[in-house]
């Protein structure tokens, strides 16, 4: 497919998403990295061209070309025109009402019922990796994810060994390094239904990251649901914020939940509401969450063989290179753990 690239619209260390647009005049959205550092981009592309949902963003192709007299990889997307899930939520004041946080919920409940049932694990569901487009919301950014090779085992020799994800949204499992299967995206899903009721983090009242991965990993707590839901939709958190795996819902179950049942309050084209051109939509930070797995922390331990939440936080803030303020939304890492011994980070 032909296809003529446009202005840069985000910005990672080494990735570039941009703005293109094919030979038929259809918009893109073009995700590039230099051929040689292609290693994490190219894991994604195979992994999202196998993939066909309409609650999944659409994959378009890939490409080699050359761009500013370096040869790049490029993954070519459907593009959303009405940005991510934190850009509703920051439209929208702040926090969504009951009826768009289900409207929403359903769609991606759906993706994740489609995503497990192939045996992909997204391992990093939050707001800024969810889009929205003309039809809904779509789950994005599959840099973290990991197929299980046999869904109905949990023996880790069956897993792909690393461990991703945002911290705050991370299940108590994962935080200890234990595993990451389909129901660490569960609880991330529960998580990510508290940032749309709140517009903040699900752990808001910790201000260090060592004693966040202490409390997800360690106590017996739960993120506290917000007051204003409905008995409906604290039953449905009930169901994903469970700290041991085994008890929470599989997405099988969770999309016949009567939280997600249709409320005629929500509109059939509530987007329409928010909308902004498409240019100053994605200047605006839309790709924010663009993929920087490509730049490398050399060090001689991985994740799981630190032994607390405060050894890895430490071995994380050391090797950041810049001070991170844990208290905002925006400015979380997301971790990943390798077989290679790296720690490699995407915001």
């Amino acid at each position: 497919m032909e296809w003529t690239r446009g202005h840069v619209i985000g910005r990672g260390a080494t990735a570039t998403v941009s703005i293109a647009t094919s030979s038929l005049g259809d918009v893109l959205a073009v995700k590039s990295v230099e051929l040689l550092k292609s290693e994490f981009l190219k894991r994604e592309e195979k992994i999202l061209s196998a993939l066909s949902s309409p609650f999944v963003v659409g994959y378009i192709g890939c490409d080699v070309t050359r761009y500013n007299n370096t040869i790049m990889f490029d993954l070519m997307m459907e593009y959303a025109r009405y940005g991510s899930l934190v850009d509703a939520i920051h439209k929208c004041g702040g926090c969504l009402d009951e009826p768009m946080i289900s409207h929403y919920t359903s769609h991606i409940v759906h993706g994740l019922e489609y995503l497990h049932s192939t045996g992909v694990v997204h391992c990093d569901i939050k707001g800024r990796n969810i889009l929205i487009g003309e039809d809904g919301a779509k789950i994005s950014d599959f840099g973290c994810a990991k197929r299980i090779k046999n869904p109905g085992e949990s023996t880790r020799d069956d897993r792909e060994a690393w461990i991703g994800g945002t911290p705050a949204f991370m299940a108590p499992e994962v935080a200890r390094g234990e595993e990451q299967g389909f129901p660490a995206d569960i609880w991330a899903l529960g998580c990510t239904i508290i940032e749309m009721a709140t517009g903040g983090s699900p752990w808001p009242n910790l201000t260090h990251p060592s004693s966040l991965l202490y409390r997800i990993a360690l106590s017996e707590e739960l993120p506290e649901f917000p007051a204003f839901l409905s008995d409906k939709a604290k039953d449905f958190l009930n169901k994903c914020l469970r700290r041991d795996p085994k008890e929470r819902w599989t997405a099988t179950q969770l999309v016949k939940h009567p939280f997600l049942e249709e409320l005629s309050s929500v509109k059939k084209s509530t987007n329409d509401d928010t909308a902004d051109s498409p240019t100053s939509i994605l200047d605006h930070g839309i790709w924010s969450f663009i993929d920087e797995s490509e730049t490398p922390y050399n060090h001689s331990r991985t994740y799981s063989t630190l032994n607390s939440p405060n050894q890895i936080l430490k071995q994380l803030s050391m090797n950041s290179g810049s001070m991170v303020n844990w208290n905002r939304e925006d400015s979380w890492i997301t971790i990943r753990d390798s077989e290679d011994n790296n720690i490699r980070r995407i915001q």
